[in-house]
């Protein structure tokens, strides 16, 4: 009876069930609630798990592709620099990690740049991926973003940067440490053209990338948990031996602290970007309207507006003729009003005259004491002769 019980059986309820196979991936489990959620579905909701609000790290093209219009941008090309400049080794070589790296993101590097526009507006974009060698900073990483910043430049647009990180990559040394200043130095540039650097911080954004480009932000918009940090909290709390605070060195901790400007939940993340994008174009562009204005008016007699007049040459010294009831040039004094004296050294339009209040004048200013006053106006009668008399 054995071999009906270990044979035909079996064999029988075989062909009465089938047994389907799911394949891997097709379910993601959430860390937080443990709910299960399908793959596709959680793609469609921006890799938010529905109950539980937490927030997948998402890929470089798929943040770009949820940032622009319609998914539609264009990719910014980089320079190229050294694979592999320190020809690393540890447990396996350096080049191959990269190759594996290239293989399982289809990225050169964990930065990818894009150029597009964000509900009309133009922008230009960088996102660090995560699946990359934990999106740390490199040669190739720090030549990307500053590729982006510059290009940013170039076309005058705002530039924002999705950050995720594990800090710089150690495989290139000091090689990576000196990203740091570069991307600082072309942050600068941003600022000298006055166009917004917005920093997206993501989980987790840690290391040399924290201690550089990553704070150096005009405004800083953290996803909800994330870690934001330079040294981890365990590393934290086994050098100090003491129990850090709940939620210590995450995005809401960093809010209360001052550390961040805002929190902002990933499906309200491009409503967002937009209107601090719009805020602060505006002001560039108000910026860009006043320096030219100011350039107009330096440009008025080689001096610019004073008191609401232009100002005329000074020290000429000539009997000058204007309008009526609208003063009179002279020398080493200004007027404003009714004949008001200054001492900026040139004679400026009233709104009186500085003789009798109206009529052209000659030359009336050119005479002032130096108590500021103006002399009596002279009289309009030819002095008498000698012995004679007015007929």
């Amino acid at each position: 009876m054995n071999w009906i019980n270990n044979f035909v059986r079996p064999k029988i309820r075989s062909f009465l069930t089938t047994k389907r196979e799911i394949p891997d991936g097709q379910w993601i489990t959430c860390p937080e609630s443990g709910q299960m959620v399908f793959h596709k579905d959680l793609e469609a909701n921006q890799f938010v798990v529905p109950g539980s609000g937490y927030h997948f790290r998402m890929t470089s093209r798929q943040r770009l592709a949820h940032l622009f219009d319609g998914g539609d941008y264009k990719t910014v090309g980089v320079p190229a620099v050294p694979a592999d400049p320190l020809k690393f080794r540890d447990a396996r070589r350096y080049q191959d990690r990269l190759k594996d790296a290239k293989a399982e993101t289809e990225q050169d590097d964990a930065v990818l740049i894009g150029e597009g526009r964000v509900d009309g507006i133009g922008v230009v974009a960088a996102a660090q991926n995560f699946h990359f060698m934990a999106g740390s900073l490199g040669m190739a990483a720090g030549e990307a973003v500053i590729t982006g910043m510059l290009r940013a430049c170039e076309l005058g647009r705002p530039f924002i940067l999705f950050v995720a990180s594990g800090g710089a990559r150690m495989q290139e040394g000091i090689l990576s440490l000196m990203q740091m200043p570069r991307t600082t130095i072309a942050i600068q540039r941003l600022r000298e053209a006055r166009l917004p650097y917005i920093v997206v911080l993501t989980d987790p954004t840690t290391g040399g990338v924290t201690a550089s480009y990553a704070m150096l932000g005009d405004i800083h918009i953290a996803e909800p948990n994330a870690l934001i940090c330079f040294a981890g909290p365990r590393v934290i709390q086994q050098t100090i031996r003491e129990q850090l605070p709940e939620g210590f060195q995450r995005s809401e901790y960093l809010l209360a602290h001052g550390m961040v400007d805002m929190v902002v939940h990933r499906h309200k993340l491009r409503e967002t970007l937009v209107r601090v994008c719009r805020l602060l174009m505006a002001g560039v562009e108000l910026g860009k309207n006043a320096e030219a204005k100011a350039t107009i008016a330096a440009k008025m007699n080689g001096r610019a507006y004073v008191n609401g007049a232009a100002t005329v040459p000074v020290g000429t010294g000539q009997a000058g003729q204007v309008p009526a009831g609208q003063g009179a040039p002279g020398l080493g004094a200004s007027v404003s009003g009714p004949a008001n004296l200054g001492t900026n050294g040139s004679g400026t339009k009233g709104s009186g005259t500085a003789a009798n209040g109206n009529g052209p004048t000659t030359g009336a200013l050119s005479k002032a004491d130096a108590t500021g006053k103006l002399p009596p106006p002279a009289s309009t009668t030819a002095p008498l002769p000698k012995g004679g008399s007015r007929t």
